[in-house]
Order: structure tokens, then C-alpha cells, then sequence
């Protein structure tokens, strides 16, 4: 059986440990990224919604790297939205900016009533490399 390893990115913002929580488990080749949220360092959520998006992004990059992978060796995404009527703009161009072209992850995307103060979570499943 595979070991189960936690992974943290370099700065790690207060929610980890606020929530106990590991942001990736790396098990076998696969790197699992718990949700991503828009957080700065102290754990609250970024004001601006586009901002709060790239930033989420952004922090699942540095988990991605942690991990000893990169935006392209990821295979499923999820993600979570408190409006997704409104904000599906929004994402979307913040979505192309992040994947840009072909092949594309798959992408389930989840309209929620909560998420702890933020408008906008993503997780993925990724590949690490050999």
C-alpha cells in the first residue's frame, strides 16, 4: 500500500492549522490538493472576487510545487462557487488565463450556499511526475 505523505506549500497561510487540515496528500503518483480558497497569509478571504479567484489559484500553484508538480500534470478539478450564475464570467476568464490551451483538466464545477467566508474553492487531483 502507498504511503500517505502531507504536503504544505512553503508559506502556508492559517487555515491548516485553524481547520487541521493537510493542503495535499501525496499517495503512490498522485498528489490529492485539498480545496483552495482565496485566503491571504493570516486565513482571511481576499475582498475582491477576481482577486480572491487568482489568489486561490495562486495558492494552489505553490501546493502543486510542494508537491513536486505544476498546473499541467493536473488531471480532475473541482470547484466550488457561492454564485455561480453571477461569477461564471469571471471565472472563466480567470480559468483560460490559468489554462490557456489544450488538453484541458476535466472540471466539475459545484454551486454551494457556504464556504466558510469565501466565494470560491478549487481542488484537484494531479500526477506527479516521475
Amino acid at each position: 500500500m502507498a504511503q500517505r505523505n502531507a504536503i504544505f506549500p512553503a508559506n502556508r497561510h492559517a487555515l491548516y492549522a485553524e481547520h487541521g487540515y493537510s493542503a495535499a496528500i501525496k499517495s503512490g503518483d498522485l498528489l490529492f490538493v485539498s480545496g483552495q480558497v482565496g485566503s491571504r497569509s493570516d486565513g482571511s478571504p481576499e475582498p475582491d472576487f477576481e482577486a480572491q479567484v487568482r489568489l486561490a489559484f495562486a495558492n494552489l500553484e505553490a501546493t502543486l510545487k510542494a508537491g513536486g508538480c505544476t498546473l499541467d500534470d493536473i488531471v480532475d478539478v473541482t470547484t466550488f462557487h457561492t454564485d455561480p450564475e453571477n461569477q461564471f464570467e469571471t471565472i472563466m476568464k480567470v480559468k483560460g488565463d490559468v489554462f490557456p490551451k489544450a488538453p484541458y483538466p476535466n472540471w466539475t464545477a459545484i454551486g454551494v450556499n457556504w464556504l466558510a467566508g469565501f466565494d470560491f474553492e478549487i481542488k484537484v487531483i494531479a500526477r506527479v511526475p516521475d
